[in-house]
């Protein structure tokens, strides 16, 4: 599913940048000592800049020796070693906010994730989802490590350095006050289009990344149908449109710095100039001798009243690239994500949540009877996220505590759907789902994720403190006992992504085995028997009958011994195209 097109209006990226900032937000007083250290170590250059002029100009016309420079040497030692003490206290400040601040939105968009659900990640490239935590995350560090910082330097140490030039010789003053402006305009309009460079970059590389993993995945298909070497080619195009982009960027950025660097080295020479005609007598602006103390300490300050603009100039394309990333996440996620602090998963998902099956908790209205129904539909309609037509139109059923459902109906009728449903996965487009608050509900799907890893741990996914007892219970009653006792390694045989290693009917009863050991009071089931021979299917149904006294259990099936096993059956309303 492709995502739309980043808005690039000016009151989106202020939207986006107040989302950047909003996730400083803990850690803003951190951040804030962080930028305190680089000014002081920026207005440090003004009592250095003194020190090195004094002692230039004891050292070739104080009449006092080598005595003269003590006084300049210890004032030059001191603030050389105050300054270097300052930034790198600023640069550790910066380096625990970023860590913490990318840590932190990478757990976010994994809530955002799990808030939309399997429904809405079906629709969605694992590894499109896996570029925007990792590089579109990583994207954004030089936004709070580099341009926050370099732009209050910038807001504040030039400031203090024109004052101290004014105060020696308001000529080179005037000038740096009158070429300062040049540079940050057309540093911004370069900038514009540094982000734009910026944003088709990273999209590049989310469709590259999107792109390898699935070729990755399906590399067995591949291989079978002789594919190999027209995907090579698809991986080494993907790669060199990347290369062409990452390279219009960074030509954009030393456009931006050459400019800057023209700018601020006229500027200088400007200065150096009318020194130089000062002090060979051609010029007298000011009718007065000029000591050559004042001479080199606005020499020496004059470069460092454009450092803090060259720095913000370098990071600003740090501030483009977080805009572009927050973009893609934006366009991916259908908006911009609320990243709660010290949250990962959202209060809609409950514990056990994996991707696959879990107890979760569905959207609950509390019933009005006092005596509630375990579950309740009453005229819901259901449409799958982009759908052009719902899934399910009106529906209403109701299933007493305790008592057992069959959904019946032809593929594609809508079975899965409603138990999706009343997973809480899917919303209903109208209509209402009652369940009685705190009911604890289990899903165990047709296409169960199973992780890599032994057996056991895929069991334990939703119960990490279940027992060994509790384990080996669940595992019999989903007769997962029955083909794990002829592995090599029984309960910690490794199987791979996605249950490689296992059949389909095997990793379906892990998948049963995995809900059965949450103890659930709504079990529901979407062709737990599929892939099973007779005699297993027969077994499976009395192990169950025997382990869920008192449980609801809604089950979509085929087969007739569920449905006989089940009891009540209800057919599912069958929509025109799949009757047609």
């Amino acid at each position: 599913m492709s995502a739309p097109l980043p808005d690039t209006t000016a009151e989106a990226r202020r939207q986006r940048t107040r989302w950047l900032d909003t996730q400083l937000a803990p850690w803003r007083t951190r951040h804030r000592r962080a930028c305190a250290c680089q000014v002081l170590a920026g207005w440090l250059w003004i009592p250095q800049a003194a020190a090195i002029a004094w002692a230039l100009d004891a050292l070739l016309f104080a009449r006092a020796g080598l005595d003269a420079l003590h006084a300049p040497l210890m004032l030059l030692a001191a603030t050389l070693l105050v300054r270097m003490l300052l930034v790198w206290a600023g640069q550790r400040l910066q380096a625990d906010v970023v860590e913490s601040v990318l840590a932190r939105v990478r757990a976010g968009l994994a809530g955002a994730v799990a808030e939309r659900g399997p429904v809405w990640l079906r629709g969605r490239r694992s590894g499109a989802l896996v570029a925007l935590s990792t590089g579109h995350v990583d994207a954004t560090a030089g936004y709070y490590g580099g341009y926050l910082v370099a732009r209050a330097e910038l807001a504040l140490v030039p400031v203090a350095i024109l004052i101290a030039v004014f105060a020696a010789d308001w000529i080179v003053g005037l000038v740096l006050l009158l070429t300062a402006p040049l540079a940050p305009i057309f540093m911004m309009l370069i900038g514009m289009g540094a982000e734009t460079a910026g944003r088709r970059q990273l999209a590049a590389l989310a469709r590259a990344g999107a792109h390898f993993t699935d070729r990755l995945r399906g590399l067995d298909l591949i291989r079978v149908y002789g594919r190999g070497d027209a995907e090579l080619a698809q991986v080494g195009e993907a790669t060199e449109t990347i290369r062409v982009r990452s390279m219009r960027v960074l030509r954009i950025a030393f456009l931006s710095s050459a400019v800057l660097e023209f700018f601020a080295s006229v500027s200088v020479a400007l200065v150096a100039v009318y020194f130089g005609f000062t002090y060979l007598g051609m010029l007298d602006l000011r009718g007065v001798t000029l000591p050559l103390s004042t001479g080199l300490f606005c020499l020496l300050l004059a470069p460092e009243f454009y450092a803090p603009m060259r720095r913000l100039a370098a990071n600003y394309h740090d501030r483009a690239n977080a805009l572009a990333a927050v973009a893609e996440i934006e366009a991916a996620f259908d908006g911009l994500p609320m990243i709660a602090s010290g949250s990962l998963l959202p209060s809609q998902v409950g514990e056990g949540w994996d991707g696959g099956e879990a107890c979760v908790r569905a959207e609950i209205h509390p019933s009005q009877s006092s005596q509630p129904s375990a579950v309740r539909v009453s005229d819901i309609t259901l449409r799958h996220p982009q759908a052009r037509t719902p899934a399910l139109q009106h529906v209403s059923l109701e299933v007493e505590p305790g008592a057992r459902l069959a959904l019946v109906g032809p593929s594609g009728s809508g079975k899965s759907t409603l138990l999706d449903a009343l997973a809480g996965w899917l919303t209903p487009e109208s209509g209402r789902i009652d369940i009685a608050p705190g009911t604890r509900i289990a899903l165990a799907g047709q296409r169960p994720w199973l992780f890599h890893g032994s057996i056991a741990d895929n069991l334990r996914i939703g119960a990490p403190d279940a027992s060994d007892a509790e384990l080996a219970e669940a595992a019999r009653v989903a007769q997962v006992t029955r083909f794990v006792s002829q592995l090599p390694d029984g309960m910690d045989t490794v199987i791979g992504e996605r249950g490689f290693g296992l059949s389909g009917g095997e990793a379906r009863r892990v998948a049963l085995a995995r809900a059965l050991l949450l103890r659930p009071q709504v079990l529901l089931l979407d062709e737990p028997t599929a892939f099973l021979d007779p005699a297993t299917e027969t077994a499976l149904l009395a192990a169950l009958d025997a382990h869920l006294p008192g449980c609801t259990v809604i089950v979509a099936t085929h087969s007739e011994a569920v449905m006989a096993w089940a009891g009540t059956q209800w057919h599912v309303p069958v929509p025109v195209e799949v009757a047609q």
